[in-house]
């Protein structure tokens, strides 16, 4: 294999040798240091531009800094940006009233990061399970998913699969159990257990390389949920807000989850914004001084969730997703290339395998990719991710699609 060639001017070097020098190693980042971004488009300190296929992991769907969210962002930091939960603001309920509106659910709890979304919708199960299901103190289980990602917190990891996630973390959080994902007959038998209080997925497993379950799967899952009092709680904090070309990935088999679990995207970029929405029996379940946070709710937030929301419905970017996700995967598998083999997802949220005998192979690739103008990241050593901002365009789609053929050539 050809080695890819790896271009580091000194101005590059120092803010790499910085970030090594000062920062925590818990990241492995392209060498590449960005400094501005405008739509699909994202420029290095030596202002050269990329385009910018991984998209904050999904949190800019709607773009780089676009123009209506930061306009939004800047005039309510400008005029209240924080208050805690110790006191009203009036944004909060106009906030509240806007995405439980939005989504078709009695309410919403405000969060900051995704994993927070998620711990949430674990705890407010747990809660539901103990006061309306009836399930003992402390036996409550939660289902959840091989190759499963919700985060990295302590709790999270707990019942992750990924070794690189869990390996001298422990000890870790009992009240989980581990199945299969796409595999209705592991579901059905998890679900005919004792003390089962939910089934916490992914519509569409994102970490682990763009894994979209058979057709029909997350229905079915939702109706033996259903049938065994069990609250189906959807992680759409990467898969949900326009990304697989709907407003969440559920809606593409009509399900509503039990408890709705967003983030990234919902504030355009701009600032941590996660939220969980549910219905008042399940809801209602946590009571004042219960649960909380410090920033979730904050009008800056709020503002800024709004905005970001309004943007993916104004613009029709489920609709944007679905057209530019079905024209990338056609022109991909159009390559024919011997190095690829696998083009799989939904919308815009998809991957590449990489066949080849060298196991740094999907890196290198990256490594030419950048060179060539176009950011993306393996996952899982084989898997490449493609998820551009939605407001690519065809003939956008077109050239970056001519950027990774001309980048498989470093793989020969």
């Amino acid at each position: 294999m050809m080695q890819s060639i790896i271009n580091i001017s000194a101005k590059t070097q120092y803010y790499l040798e910085l970030e090594e020098k000062y920062s925590a190693h818990n990241y492995h980042p392209l060498p590449v240091v960005l400094t501005r971004g405008e739509g699909v488009y994202v420029w290095d300190v030596e202002d050269k531009r990329y385009y910018d296929f991984l998209s904050g992991y999904s949190a800019v769907n709607q773009g780089h800094c676009h123009p209506a969210i930061v306009k939004a962002f800047i005039e309510q930091s400008q005029k209240l940006t924080l208050t805690s939960r110790a006191f009203h603001s009036d944004l909060l309920g106009d906030y509240a009233k806007f995405i439980t509106g939005y989504f078709g659910y009695d309410k919403v709890l405000p969060m900051n990061t995704g994993v927070e979304a998620v711990e949430t919708g674990i705890k407010l199960c747990r809660k539901w399970a103990y006061e309306v299901k009836g399930i003992l103190p402390d036996k409550a289980i939660i289902i959840v998913c091989d190759g499963n990602f919700h985060g990295r917190t302590s709790t999270v990891i707990s019942f992750s699969s990924d070794p690189d996630s869990k390996k001298n973390f422990g000890p870790y959080m009992p009240g989980f159990v581990s199945i299969p994902f796409n595999d209705m007959d592991a579901l059905e038998k998890a679900l005919s257990e004792k003390n089962i209080a939910g089934f916490l997925v992914e519509p569409i497993q994102g970490e682990a390389g763009v894994v979209v379950p058979d057709e029909g799967y997350l229905a079915k899952a939702k109706q033996l949920c259903e049938e065994a009092n069990v609250l189906f709680i959807a992680d759409e904090i990467q898969t949900g807000l326009c990304r697989t070309g709907k407003m969440l990935a559920c809606d593409h088999e009509n399900v509503r989850p039990d408890i709705l679990l967003l983030g990234k995207a919902l504030s355009g970029g701009m600032l941590p914004v996660s939220a969980v929405l549910a219905d008042d029996e399940i809801m209602l379940t946590i009571k004042p001084g219960e649960h909380g946070s410090t920033y979730g709710g904050s009008p800056i937030g709020c503002k800024t969730a709004i905005a970001a929301l309004t943007v993916l419905k104004e613009e029709k970017m489920a609709d944007k997703a679905h057209a530019m996700g079905e024209l990338l995967r056609d022109e991909l598998i159009k390559l024919q290339s011997k190095h690829i083999s696998w083009v799989r997802g939904k919308g815009l949220l998809n991957a590449i395998i990489i066949q080849h005998a060298n196991k740094e192979a999907a890196w290198e690739l990256c490594l030419q990719l950048k060179e060539n103008g176009l950011l993306a990241k393996p996952t899982h050593g084989d898997k490449i991710r493609f998820a551009p901002p939605l407001v690519i365009t065809k003939e956008q789609i077109n050239e970056c699609v001519a950027i990774i053929n001309k980048s498989l050539v470093c793989l020969d």
